[in-house]
């Protein structure tokens, strides 16, 4: 069998199934993505074959470069990251279950040949390549997350009681359920039994909560506790808050937290990379990720509790998104039983069910995935437009997978008594799964397709860990400011000789030059200390001198402060660049050129107007003031200078993509404008898709229609042909019985002769309607051909939108150009020197720049 022709947007999931002959058909079941924003439900017993089915399902996702967050308590969908394009058995082998192994009487080498060849068999029959394999392996980032585990990358919930980024009067309502979910979380958490809704705790902590995110302030733990003890506001209602609540009783609700804060387990949930939607979605350089929450090492009250925070994060940010009607990510929940009963609330229930009713206008799909459906909130399901139905045992299960479907269809405006589902469900056997489309105008029974992913079955922490290894170290840790180095470094010793008594460079002094009154002078901070440039000497020497001399020196550069519009009419830009400019001054015999300056490594509000003078250090000692920047002419006639440089080479670049109008905006990051155009394509793309479709189906209904006369024709041909057959037959009979009893008739002898060639005359024109039906499939079939290459063509043109970016670079005008001053600025260093015992040896470090590479410098 051969892969459908690769179609960005449609999903490939399997082939239709013929249930009658419990056999597999040769029609692809290709899924439009677009569908998945009407969400989807996926159900079916333990081995129905569902955890392939969304693997499938999610690796179509990847490969379409949608982005995806996953929920999962079990462990299964931790499989998506074991992709072996190679498919060879030692890259099985670390992943093989031993058990598996022991039950089959094989060796873990000979079980993990065996896999191997299993899945390229599996693959094959399919009609999936390496080349597939490795376009999923690079069309997503894949990363599993460990909310309070450092198993893969931990998460730290921080973020989420942070302020939402929305206007709370023109949002309220908004901000008010998310502060509602988060209670709800945070009490159970914490252990308090208590109504999250009307219970006083809860509104106590709403009241709070609304305080400080109302003001902008975010929240967090440490506030919470303090908060609870000392509440923000003086009444609750109308009563006042310590009559509301009294404090003694605040007191044991503040301990409640603080009990938990102090939890060692709890400290897990502080560090990580934060829970912000965005960068779960797109990494920093704007490609789509595929983020794991593995839950399956979670309590239920732990569990709750974080798949709450992201739910109520997803809401907030799906309300920070344009509307658009294409696919713009994904939200997939592995299990969903617990998190949306038919009758309890869980904190989790009330996010969930607004997601489902309000996130397709922005372009979130759900999928819903659950072997318990009679435990699931029957309204939950009637939401979602598609429904994947895998084999069920239980008649209850049946039967509620029954009512969810026709209430859906029901809604959708359909007939849910056309099709027996009933006996449909019944049939199904392993991998074999019913998928009804609201937008489709049939039911279809199809097999799901070979995994590109090892199915392993769950993993556990320690073979996550061995999956994240190298996500991890590639992370930056940053360490805590605060924490003592574990190198300390001591004062100079008393027998250090006396750099006053060493011979300065020449021209140095011990004071800061006399220079012109009127000529502003400003010194650069320390960004490196002492302690740090004696670091950097005992990085780079393994050691440090026994006896080392520390000098500070300032030298004498320019700095140029200046404002720069760059304003464009058209697009209704008007930026403004604030350039801070750091000049080495060359020596006295060179002009100074201000294309050889830098950007001021830090703002111009933290220059200094005196020079520092830490403890310990011998100097500062200063350098002369060469004779080309030393006087207010000189320096005004570098101001103009500047002002010419700036107009020449200061550009102002922009990213631009002519065809969808769309460009860079000044305040926009790199990341921002790739992601915006990612989607802006993929509406393109599907907006081209459906009016090419349209096209190709006029033509085709016109072929059709055709061919439904054709086949019309051709059954009445067959009919005259099967009457002129018999009626040849009867004369036939006739004029032999008439030659044997002696009546020969030339007129019976015609007769028979010219029934026979109307015969020939409707045998004939069977075989033409038979042409011409031949003629017009092919002709539908060429039509369908034509019309797929041009589908794969604008797929490919619009998902390397990225490709056909232009640049323009903006110019400033004269009058654009406001120069604030060219001033002298002191630069200081870090020179130290010792002996070695052979040559005495010096090292100089710049002290203004946390990089030693930023600013040329002699030494």
């Amino acid at each position: 069998m051969t892969l459908p022709q690769e179609k960005l947007g449609a999903f490939y999931l399997g082939n239709e199934y013929d249930l009658k002959r419990s056999s597999r058909i040769d029609i692809p079941v290709n899924y439009d993505a677009r569908d998945l924003t009407t969400h989807a439900v996926c159900v079916g017993m333990t081995g129905s074959g569902k955890t392939g089915l969304c693997i499938g399902l999610l690796e179509e996702a990847a490969l379409d470069k949608v982005p995806t967050i996953m929920i999962d308590p079990k462990g299964d969908i931790t499989n998506l990251l074991l992709q072996f394009p190679d498919l060879q058995a030692d890259d099985f082998k670390p992943w093989i279950n031993a058990d598996d192994a022991r039950r089959k009487d094989m060796s873990i080498e000979e079980y993990a040949a065996a896999t191997a060849e299993k899945w390229k068999a599996g693959l094959a029959d399919c009609g999936i390549g390496a080349e597939r394999l490795r376009s999923l392996k690079d069309s997503a980032d894949y990363t599993i997350f460990t909310p309070g585990s450092d198993a893969g990358v931990p998460v730290s919930i921080l973020g989420s009681l942070t302020a939402p980024k929305l206007d709370f009067q023109s949002n309220s309502e908004v901000i008010r359920e998310r502060i509602g979910g988060t209670i709800s979380a945070l009490l159970g958490l914490a252990g308090v039994k208590a109504d999250p809704v009307r219970s006083r705790e809860a509104v106590l902590l709403a009241g709070i909560f609304e305080h400080f995110w109302s003001q902008g302030q975010d929240m967090d733990l440490a506030r919470l506790i303090l908060s609870i003890q000392e509440p923000p506001m003086r009444q609750v209602g109308v009563f006042d808050v310590d009559t509301f609540f009294p404090p003694k009783d605040r007191f044991e609700l503040s301990m409640a937290f603080n009990t938990l804060m102090a939890s060692p387990g709890f400290q897990s949930w502080l560090q990580g990379d934060p829970l912000d939607i965005d960068s779960l979605l797109f990494t920093a350089d704007g490609k789509p990720r595929h983020s794991i929450f593995y839950l399956a090492h979670l309590p239920e009250s732990e569990r709750m509790f974080f798949v709450t925070l992201l739910l109520e994060n997803m809401l907030t940010w799906i309300r920070t998104q344009p509307g658009t009607t294409s696919l713009r990510a994904l939200l997939y929940f592995d299990e969903v039983f617990g998190f949306l009963p038919p009758v309890s609330e869980p904190p989790s229930k009330r996010p969930l069910m607004t997601m489902l009713k309000q996130a397709r206008a922005f372009g979130l799909g759900c999928i819903l995935v659950t072997q318990n459906p009679v435990d699931i909130d029957y309204k939950g399901l009637t939401n979602a437009g598609t429904w994947f139905i895998g084999k069920l045992q239980a008649e209850r299960d049946k039967a509620r997978v029954l009512e969810g479907l026709k209430n859906a269809i029901s809604e959708a405006g359909g007939n849910s008594e056309s099709i027996d589902y009933d006996a449909l469900i019944s049939q199904l056997g392993s991998r074999v799964f019913l998928l009804h489309n609201v937008h489709e105008d049939r039911p279809v029974v199809f097999q799901t397709r070979w995994a590109m992913s090892y199915l392993r079955g769950p993993l556990t922490r320690p073979q996550v860990r061995l999956l994240m290894e190298k996500k991890k170290s590639s992370l930056t840790v940053t360490e805590d400011p605060g924490k003592p180095s574990s190198m300390q470094i001591e004062p100079p010793p008393e027998n250090m000789p006396d750099a006053d008594q060493e011979k300065l460079p020449e021209g140095y002094l011990s004071q800061n030059p006399s220079l012109d009154p009127s000529i502003r002078q400003h010194f650069l901070p320390l960004q490196i200390s002492r302690k740090e440039a004696l670091l950097l000497l005992e990085e780079e020497l393994g050691a440090l001198p026994k006896s080392a001399t520390v000098r500070l020196f300032y030298r004498p550069g320019l700095l140029g402060f200046a404002d720069v519009y760059f304003i464009d009419k058209r697009r209704g830009i008007k930026d403004k660049a604030e350039k801070k400019l750091l000049l080495h001054i060359p020596d006295a015999t060179i002009e100074p050129d201000w294309k050889n300056a830098v950007e001021l490594p830090f703002p111009e509000k933290t220059l200094l107007q005196k020079p520092e003078t830490p403890e310990n250090i011998h100097g500062p000692y200063f350098a002369p003031v060469q004779k080309t920047v030393n006087n207010n002419r000189k320096l005004a006639a570098l101001s103009r200078q500047l002002d010419d440089w700036l107009y020449y080479h200061e550009r102002k670049t922009i990213a631009v993509h002519e065809e969808l109008n769309l460009f860079q905006h000044p305040d926009e990051s790199p990341r921002e404008f790739s992601i915006r155009l990612q989607q802006a394509a993929r509406e393109k793309r599907d907006d081209a898709i459906d009016a090419l479709e349209k096209k190709f189906e006029k033509q085709i209904a016109r072929l059709e229609k055709k061919l439904r006369k054709e086949k019309r024709e051709l059954a009445k041909d067959e009919r005259e042909h099967d009457n002129r057959k018999k009626q040849e037959l009867v004369s036939i009979g006739e004029t032999l019985i008439g030659f044997f009893m002696g009546r020969r008739s030339s007129s019976r002898i015609n007769t028979t002769l010219n029934k026979r060639r109307m015969t020939a005359r409707a045998k004939a024109e069977i075989e033409e309607s038979h042409e011409e039906i031949e003629e017009l499939h092919e002709e539908i079939e060429n039509i369908e051909t034509e019309m797929q290459e041009q589908v794969e063509e604008i797929s490919k043109r619009w998902m390397s939108a990225e490709n056909q970016l232009k640049t323009d670079a903006l110019a400033p005008r004269r009058t654009d150009i406001n120069i604030h001053s060219v001033n002298i600025g002191w630069l200081p260093f870090w020179t130290i020197s010792w002996d070695d015992g052979t040559i005495s040896r010096k090292k100089t470090y710049e002290a203004f720049s946390d990089s030693q590479s930023r600013f040329p410098r002699k030494t």
